[in-house]
């Protein structure tokens, strides 16, 4: 009778394809495993180049307000050589505020200096402003360092001078991120950088 010998090649027919089903799935396994390092290599960068640009806005925006009021939006009475707000110093909304036009009383005429929007996750906030301190996060969810020249000498103290230049900058104000490790090895950040210390990571405006 033919039946058992067509109804074994059905089975036969049916166990290769399960093989196939494995082996597709494997290979696909195989290829995310490769493709994920460089998406995330290619996601860190897209980062990287956000942050770039937006300390590169934030110090455009500082001395902005100060062609339009003749000085810096930084508390009364503070004359520190290099005012550090954001980052692990002290919270930089005030100033963020005041260059958004939502502090009259350092920003009379409401000018917009800098827009970024609201983060998307206000629990989490990374790439955005967290609306209940009026801070600005870098995409790895840490404050825009923010540096100003509050004794007007036309130059603050370098936060990297170990492994990025001079000890001093002539500049009026600088603006930095603490990158993918959120650390740094240089004041004002933490004493141990997971870098070993390079900043290797950081996003700085005056490089």
């Amino acid at each position: 009778m033919p039946f058992p010998r067509a109804n074994a090649e059905m089975e036969m027919k049916r166990a290769f394809t399960l093989i196939e089903l494995l082996v597709v799935i494997v290979i696909i396994a195989v290829l995310m495993g490769l493709a994920f390092p460089v998406f995330s290599s290619i996601q860190n960068s897209a980062k990287k180049t956000q942050a770039k640009n937006d300390v590169t806005q934030i110090v455009i925006a500082v001395n902005a307000y100060y062609t339009e009021y003749g000085k810096y939006s930084v508390p009364t009475g503070n004359s520190d050589d290099g005012y550090v707000v954001g980052g692990n110093g002290t919270s930089g909304g005030t100033i963020i505020n005041a260059l958004r036009g939502l502090d009259l009383t350092s920003n009379a005429r409401q000018i917009v200096f800098i827009s970024p929007p609201d983060a998307k996750d206000q629990t989490n906030p990374r790439a955005g402003i967290k609306t209940s301190d009026g801070q600005f996060y870098d995409p790895w969810g840490t404050p825009y360092a923010i540096k100003i020249d509050a004794n007007y000498d036309n130059q603050v103290p370098n936060p990297y001078s170990l492994n990025a230049g001079s000890a001093a900058l002539r500049s009026g104000v600088i603006s930095w991120s603490f990158g993918k490790d959120k650390q740094s090895d240089s004041v004002p950040g933490p004493a141990s950088d997971k870098n070993g210390g390079t900043n290797s990571d950081d996003v700085i405006s005056w490089q």
